[in-house]
């Protein structure tokens, strides 16, 4: 249930990628952002939510398939969703909220001991919805801020959770689990990149070896995050959870990765235009800067993550933390060519993965496998 309901996300990311690619500018981007943002919430609540509760009975599952309508709906529309189309993705996250706080009212009425560790999650998601349902009936630019507050409202649930007494505890080993499967989710946002840019690039030399490049990298980004910063993220919440449980150790994982599937989306986006443009003698600065914002945002939240939950800052700064200013150069510095600056990157993300495999072969990155 879980894999099918993901499916929809895979088309959601899908749409918001295409707002960026269409705009490579700082607009376009924050739409990009913004949109991404709040399905990415809508995501992450429901996985917290069937992390602790999911029954798999007929009810748990209508419910589901109810909040998935709700994302193919704001998928459907995510391409105009700040436009034409707004309040049609406002209706999907209201039909998400919706779904998520009747499963949270079942548990409420059958599980009175688990109603003070729910209520902040009860209240922030009905608070939100109400925020979006409003926003249905308000023009412009107050709609849109209608929006922010009631994702604001919505992500506050979680933490003020974490520190009722008592509250109903996660399962440490699913959680990186279903996280690891919304990372691999937007790193095939990469693989198709590839797809596209070989296809559209009409199979030229020069798209061919950026293609191969631009796989590359991909792999480099999946082998860093499963391998090392991802690892070294669940063996701390495997570990010692259930000990911090009430201290944020899984706030801090769970809202760490927004900026790791925001970053993630934007590095297809840039290497899909990469490939399809490599024949030329330059890429565009919308291009470059989506590329070099899209790794580098990627290898600072990993650092952040493997710095913050293995305490070991050092070994994060050496590796993700010096990638960050590499990819930048290789990325906005003028007169390369698109092969070049593809191979560059991808380069440094092997270099990178190299570099990281030989830490935790010397006991420095500790990680258990997501």
């Amino acid at each position: 249930m879980e894999l099918f309901f993901d499916l929809a996300f895979v088309l959601f990311v899908g749409r918001c990628a295409d707002v960026l690619a269409e705009h490579e500018t700082f607009s376009g981007g924050f739409r990009f952002v913004a949109i991404l943002v709040a399905g990415w919430w809508g995501w992450a609540s429901a996985t917290l939510y069937a992390n602790r509760f999911d029954t798999d009975d007929a009810i748990f599952r209508l419910f589901t398939l109810g909040g998935m309508a709700g994302v193919i709906v704001m998928a459907a529309s995510a391409e105009d969703a700040i436009g034409e189309g707004a309040r049609w993705f406002a209706l999907g996250y209201v039909l998400l909220r919706v779904a998520l706080v009747l499963g949270y009212l079942r548990v409420w009425r059958n599980l009175p001991d688990a109603r003070a560790g729910i209520r902040p999650y009860l209240f922030g998601h009905v608070a939100g919805a109400m925020c979006w349902t409003i926003s249905l009936g308000v023009p412009g630019t107050a709609r849109y801020v209608l929006w922010a507050v009631g994702v604001a409202l919505d992500l506050l649930g979680p933490t003020i959770a974490a520190r009722v007494p008592d509250a109903p505890p996660l399962h440490m080993e699913h959680l990186p689990e279903r996280f690891g499967l919304f990372v691999i989710l937007v790193l095939g946002e990469s693989v198709a990149a590839v797809v596209v840019g070989l296809r559209d690039g009409h199979w030229a030399t020069e798209v061919l070896v950026t293609a191969l490049f631009g796989f590359l990298a991909t792999a480099a980004l999946w082998w860093s995050y499963f391998d090392l910063s991802g690892g070294a993220a669940k063996r701390r919440l495997v570990q010692e959870g259930g000990e911090h449980t009430r201290q944020g150790v899984h706030d801090f994982y769970v809202y760490a990765h927004l900026p790791v599937a925001v970053s993630l989306a934007a590095v297809a986006v840039g290497l899909e235009h990469a490939i399809m443009h490599s024949a030329e003698d330059h890429l565009s600065a919308g291009t470059r800067a989506v590329l070099g914002a899209g790794l580098a945002g990627y290898l600072i939240s990993a650092a952040v993550i493997q710095g913050v939950l293995s305490r070991r800052w050092r070994v994060a700064l050496v590796w993700p933390g010096l990638g960050v200013p590499l990819v930048l150069a290789a990325t906005l510095l003028p007169g390369l060519t698109p092969v070049v600056r593809v191979g560059l990157c991808a380069v440094i993300m092997v270099a990178g993965v190299i570099t990281g495999v030989a830490q935790h072969r010397a006991g420095e990155v500790r990680v258990a496998k997501v």
